[in-house]
């Protein structure tokens, strides 16, 4: 009985882990690069985002499909592919910083860089990982 108990034990507490599924980047047009980018904030080109509701648009080598935009939301930061998230990778796919909104060229849709999400769009912005390293520099990471 006991033995019995202690496998079931087990296997809710193998059932209760977190897994880390990343459905909100299955994205056919947008492909899965891996990357990593530190952001120190001391930079001119980076410090607004020392501030709530600022955003950047870092285009570096092999960063992101279309380079990413990071977002101070008053409360963290994210971090998304530049990409459009609904159309196929063309000249106009690349997104841009508009206030709290990111915009696609191609069809004019607003995304919020808030939540990632626009009105009547099938995906969302593709998300990257955000570290906080310290108080000045972060880690941006697929």
């Amino acid at each position: 009985m006991k033995r019995f108990f202690s496998i079931i034990v087990l296997l809710l507490f193998c059932l209760s882990c977190e897994k880390d599924h990343n459905t909100i980047n299955n994205n056919p047009y947008i492909p899965n690069y891996s990357f990593e980018i530190n952001l120190n904030m001391n930079f001119p080109q980076y410090s607004s985002l020392q501030y709530p509701s600022n955003a950047v648009y870092v285009n570096a080598a092999g960063v992101g499909v279309r380079g990413i935009i990071v977002f101070n939301t008053g409360s963290g930061y994210v971090a998304y592919d530049a990409a459009c998230p609904n159309q196929p990778l063309s000249d106009c796919s690349t997104m841009s910083i508009s206030s709290i909104n990111a915009i696609c060229s191609c069809d004019d849709a607003q995304y919020s860089l808030f939540t990632g999400l626009a009105s009547g769009k099938e995906y969302p912005m593709k998300m990257y990982r955000v570290q906080i390293i310290d108080a000045t520099t972060i880690k941006v990471y697929n």
